[in-house]
């Protein structure tokens, strides 16, 4: 296996944007950890995709397209019948009710406690990355997603994650119930306030946030964030990301990140020209890997994330397509 500086593990996805009144549909390939891969690769960040997918013809296609991103494939697992799909129209949000999954029996979601190698699979890396979409899909995938967490901690990775919610996804738990489990083998946390507290249950003054103030949302992302390194003594960084939209084109957005007991805030964003937002908070993902893998300080770390983020608001697709150096023009 070629040695790379990042592994990402996540499920592999079709995303289907139909237009009825046209009898069309665009298809991208996506999945939050691949979308986060493909950014890392574009910033020239060596980084490997571990998904699983059915041995066939389409697969082989998928991987090649991950592969044309810069996405190293070779550790990927094969077997099982089908990969995933969802479905949503062009623009929409992945947080909010027009998303519908079609994931049930996918090769990734059937992946088998104690069948698989990981520390072969991890070898020759530095960090492991996954997301809170795996866990959600069921209690088996929870406990492959443990498996791998306890070989990434066995061989010293630094282990990444984002606290991406999706409500439709955890139907055979509570979120609070498994997270915790799984949050500390992490090193660096990434979501929102609102996202910690459903997942990890966190403290949050629903209250002072009703006012909707950013110094509140300050103030609570510090707050929560204290309360996450204080929780999880492995973790040393933490990012929150504040999204907003007011109409289906628009989107205000600034980020935090929070490392031995500082927020730093990066500058806000706003735009009425929003094309896709999928793909984002993944973007911001990688912004924030490829921002301490290099050894940023504070400031720039959250001023590329929050512009990495933002960049791919007005670009179709999963991947964010956008250079390194127009990331910078943004900051």
């Amino acid at each position: 296996m070629k040695p790379v500086k990042v592994i990402s593990y996540g499920e592999i996805l079709f995303r289907f944007s139909p237009v009825f009144d046209q009898h069309t549909s665009a298809l991208y390939i996506g999945g939050a950890e691949a979308n986060m891969a493909a950014s890392l690769a574009r910033w020239g960040t060596p980084v490997s995709y571990i998904s699983k997918v059915p041995d066939n013809g389409l697969s082989r296609q998928v991987l090649q397209q991950l592969e044309k991103a810069g996405i190293v494939t070779d550790r990927m697992l094969w077997g099982g019948d089908r990969i995933g799909t969802y479905y949503l129209a062009q623009g929409s949000d992945l947080k909010h009710a027009e998303v519908v999954y079609d994931r049930k029996y996918s090769s990734f979601s059937e992946i088998q406690p104690g069948t698989t190698d990981w520390d072969a699979l991890l070898e020759g890396a530095d960090w492991f990355h996954w997301s809170a979409i795996t866990p959600a899909l069921s209690q088996q995938a929870a406990t492959v997603c443990k498996e791998v967490l306890e070989a990434a901690r066995r061989k010293g990775l630094t282990i990444s994650t984002d606290l991406n919610y999706r409500s439709k996804l955890w139907q055979y738990a509570k979120p609070f119930q498994v997270m915790p489990e799984l949050v500390q083998y992490c090193d660096v946390i990434m979501g929102n306030i609102w996202a910690a507290h459903q997942m990890l249950d966190t403290a949050l003054d629903t209250v002072a946030l009703e006012k909707q103030q950013k110094e509140i949302y300050l103030e609570q992302a510090i707050k929560v964030a204290h309360e996450i390194t204080e929780r999880y003594p492995r973790c040393k960084h933490v990012a929150f990301t504040f999204r907003f939209s007011d109409g289906p084109t628009h989107n205000l957005y600034y980020a935090t990140y929070y490392h031995q007991g500082q927020q730093t805030v990066s500058r806000q964003y706003e735009t009425n020209e929003v094309i896709d937002r999928v793909g984002s908070g993944d973007s911001f993902m990688a912004g924030l890997i490829h921002s301490l893998a290099e050894g940023f300080d504070a400031q720039r770390t959250i001023s590329f994330a929050a512009a990495a983020a933002y960049s791919k608001l007005f670009i179709k697709g999963d991947f964010n397509q956008t250079d390194k150096a127009d990331i910078e023009k943004l900051i």
